[in-house]
């Protein structure tokens, strides 16, 4: 586990204001956190540097774009060895649909956040690519119904009483 890098109260307004949009120029940056536009630009770079700033992207809609369905597949391996986790992170990698992975502790290996057009297309992904699949042997889907949040900020506020404000 990497150890948290110090940030203080300018950092976290400049992190919080980069979440909301990362499209701000420097200017627009520097006038939500209050400070000069070169002083803003300093920081950002250090933060980008420090990788506390993994990436800038656009943020699509899939249900605009057709990817209507929106699934969360538990998967249990067949074996538990290195081999057979790494032949089944090599699957994953290839997934374009596989939106998130995460290893698990508990009674299911891995969570699969899928995002597919259609239920024939999430077929295909389980019956033809997850459970033939030499690493696999038990998966289990849940369809979303309805998406009551959708955040992928993170809570900043509370690190603010820590930074000294």
């Amino acid at each position: 586990m990497q150890k948290a890098v110090e940030l203080d109260v300018f950092d976290i307004r400049l992190l919080q204001a980069l979440e909301a949009d990362g499209r701000l120029t420097n200017q627009e940056l520097a006038d939500s956190v209050g400070l000069s536009a070169s002083q803003c630009s300093r920081r950002r770079v250090r933060l980008e540097a420090e990788g506390l700033i993994r990436r800038y992207r656009a943020e699509l809609s899939a249900e605009r774009l057709g990817l209507s369905i929106r699934a969360f597949i538990d998967v249990t391996l067949a074996t538990h060895s290195r081999d057979n986790a790494r032949r089944f992170r090599d699957l994953i990698a290839g997934l374009r649909e596989v939106q998130e992975a995460h290893a698990l502790t508990g009674d299911r290996d891995y969570l699969l956040k899928v995002i597919v057009a259609d239920l024939a297309a999430l077929q295909r992904i389980i019956n033809g690519v997850l459970l033939p699949h030499e690493s696999v042997q038990h998966v289990r889907t849940s369809v979303v119904l309805e998406t009551l949040k959708d955040e992928a900020r993170l809570p900043l506020q509370a690190l603010v009483s820590d930074a000294g404000e």
